[in-house]
């Protein structure tokens, strides 16, 4: 619905036992999807929204009810809410579909949004030449270990996903990512790169998963974007037809 914008957004870790102000956090994110649920036709979450989803055939994760409400509510509303597995949120079976009416991608995305054309993924695996990370990537979306994963009980495999994730972030300094590694360095950036040269009528590279802000110009006046976190930058962009922002959240407000 033209006249109205587009948001996007990614890695707000829910529930992260790395992050002290985790209940702060999910309060700040509701509270934006509620300034903007007015003025949104689509709102695109880049993924790891969850610092450790995981669903079984009759539970969910505990917890997140202020944010799965806004969602529901939102596409009560007629709002379109594309969710996006990451790397902390692969094991979603129709759980978010079914009751939270989201449109679910597990894969990158190329679309058209008013006539510009759009790929947004979560960012992992894209470019990336760490084989550890490669590995571990094949075992986490592969059907038979999920399958085996899901016969453990809830009390303990959640137990051992949330406490994967929080060594995992504190290995990092501050728990941040490391910064901007430069245009011949930065993983995402040499996968675009690459992949323009087969796709060159993308208008806009859209990412999350690296916990940065960067607005880089490419060729054929493309765009490439990495959105940051809703952990510490609380950032998102911002569509609205002709122009595309890069936004910060400032408490109380939404600037578009």
């Amino acid at each position: 619905m033209k006249g109205k914008n587009v948001y996007i957004l990614s890695d707000a870790h829910l529930g992260s036992w790395a992050i002290d102000h985790r209940r702060m956090q999910e309060r700040r994110l509701v509270r934006f999807l509620d300034q903007i649920k007015e003025k949104a036709s689509a709102v695109y979450l880049l993924g790891d929204m969850f610092d450790f989803w995981y669903e079984w055939k009759y539970c969910v994760p505990k917890g997140f009810t202020r944010f799965l409400g806004k969602i529901s509510e939102l596409t009560d509303a007629g709002v379109e809410v594309h969710y996006f597995t990451g790397n902390h949120d692969i094991w979603m079976y129709g759980y978010l579909e079914r009751e939270c009416g989201v449109i679910l991608h597990k894969q990158p995305l190329t679309t058209e949004i008013w006539g510009k054309v759009f790929f947004m993924a979560h960012g992992d695996g894209l470019g990336d030449p760490d084989r550890k990370f490669k590995v571990l990537r094949r075992i986490f979306h592969n059907r038979t270990c999920q399958r085996l994963f899901s016969m453990l009980h809830p009390r303990w495999s959640m137990w051992f996903g949330l406490k994967w994730a929080q060594k995992s972030r504190m290995k990092r300094t501050d728990g941040k990512e490391p910064p901007y590694m430069g245009e011949n360095k930065e993983h995402l950036v040499l996968y675009t790169k690459e992949y323009m040269k087969t796709h060159p009528n993308i208008d806009y590279f859209i990412y999350g998963h690296r916990h940065i802000e960067l607005d880089l110009d490419l060729e054929n006046k493309s765009r490439m974007l990495i959105i940051g976190d809703w952990i510490w930058q609380f950032t998102y962009v911002v569509f609205d037809g002709e122009h595309l922002f890069l936004e910060e959240y400032e408490e109380g407000e939404s600037k578009l």
